[in-house]
């Protein structure tokens, strides 16, 4: 019995699929998550955007190409959002965010279980790539008035460190790097007692290094920047979500900070860490967004001066806040997202080419027979003629040029 395990969403999700992998292996299960032939497909969907939905519909007509006959199981985000959408034949069973592993019993019609409210462990997870993704937490209390999630995936719910800390000692046995990840990382620890500045001190004698997901810089204080510079293996690379450089558009978003607060966090941290990669997210085309506000983003990108930045357009979510709002018309918008990727690709240029000459400890993922590809510690893309090296393992290497998505290392 083979069946593919497909993720459309997050790091989250990804943390999540690799889990349902491991126990389908336990229960004899050929796995795959590719779109490959198999008796059964699990697409975990996702929903922080209309496109993200679409794609999640989208992959069942896709897997029907493949296996006309095969049997598929949908959960996730999109479902938990609106199950109705995915009750069409071929779909066997449907569920939403919460008890995900009961897609093992195979069940069929739609099964929407509440939200827990502590955290809900799934199998550790195999590795399957040659970075291992750790969730330590699920649920946001944020309630951006762009984000639907929180309604999706309920209130922050943070994992037992132990359970961390075991997860990630077995992942260091195979990987020399660990993604932490959650929904709103930031908030680890919050409910049961504890903090992310602890959790990374505890894990700060791991031989693999870590590599912290998206943060929210209101997590960035004294007690933080301790925990970091007193470790010896986090990666110096802070995404550190932003979505406006105006602060009327920030608090019409409901983000909890100002523009001039972040800038403050990010001086924080290039105080001890002054070449780290800052990256970021930033969504165009907020409703309230004008000309004016959207120019101020353009200058506080500049000042800043990301090393990268995933644009987005807005996408207008029902049951959101902001959905009354409205929506700019395409074309601003559009407009707009290309200005903006246009100074992204400039400040990236900017960040990479001053590595140049420079050693960098990447962590090969690929190879194609010419280059092994990875990623350095301060997530820049690194091509490395190809000889063989293991994926999921450091190599030191010495930059000698630019490229057009990363940099060419021997």
């Amino acid at each position: 019995m083979k069946t593919a395990v497909i993720n459309i969403g997050c790091k989250v999700n990804q943390c999540e699929c690799d889990s349902l992998m491991t126990g389908l292996i336990a229960l004899g299960h050929e796995v795959s998550d590719e779109l490959v032939y198999a008796d059964n497909y699990i697409i975990n969907t996702c929903a922080v955007t209309k496109e993200a939905e679409r794609k999640s519909r989208q992959v069942i007509g896709k897997v029907k190409k493949i296996n006309p006959n095969a049997a598929i199981y949908v959960i996730g985000c999109a479902s938990e959002k609106n199950a109705e959408q995915f009750e069409i034949k071929g779909v066997r069973y449907v569920s939403g965010t919460a008890k995900k592993d009961a897609v093992f019993e195979m069940l069929s019609g739609t099964h929407i279980s509440p939200i827990p409210g502590a955290y809900e462990s799934l199998p550790i997870g195999t590795n399957f790539r040659a970075r291992a993704y750790v969730k330590v937490e699920d649920g946001c209390n944020n309630f951006c008035s762009y984000c639907v999630i929180p309604y999706l995936r309920g209130r922050c719910r943070s994992r037992a460190p132990d359970d961390v800390i075991t997860e990630c000692r077995a992942a260091a046995e195979t990987t020399d790097e660990i993604v932490l990840t959650g929904i709103n990382l930031s908030a680890y620890g919050l409910d049961v007692g504890t903090n992310l500045a602890e959790l990374i001190t505890k894990l700060s004698d791991l031989k693999a290094r870590i590599r912290l997901g998206s943060l929210e810089v209101n997590v960035i204080d004294a007690d933080f920047i301790h925990a970091l510079v007193s470790s010896n293996n986090i990666c110096p690379h802070f995404h550190l979500s932003l979505q406006s450089g105006s602060n009327e558009v920030l608090s019409a978003m409901n983000r909890h900070y100002t523009a001039e607060e972040y800038a403050g966090k990010v001086a924080m941290l290039r105080t001890y860490f002054p070449t780290a990669a800052i990256t970021t997210d930033v969504i165009v085309g907020f409703p309230t967004e004008t000309e004016e506000t959207f120019e101020e983003t353009m200058r506080f990108v500049r000042e800043i001066g990301f090393s990268n930045i995933h644009v987005f357009p807005y996408s207008r979510r029902a049951g959101t806040a902001a959905f009354p709002l409205g929506a700019l018309p395409e074309d601003t918008v559009a407009s707009r997202v290309k200005r903006l990727s246009a100074l992204r690709d400039e400040l990236k240029r900017e960040y990479e080419s001053a590595f140049v000459s420079s050693e960098l400890d990447v962590v090969i993922e690929t190879t194609d027979g010419i280059y092994a590809e990875g990623y350095s510690e301060n997530y820049i893309r690194v091509y490395v003629p190809d000889r063989d090296y293991p994926a999921g393992k450091i190599i030191k290497v010495t930059i000698e040029g630019e490229r057009a998505d990363g940099l060419v290392a021997k």
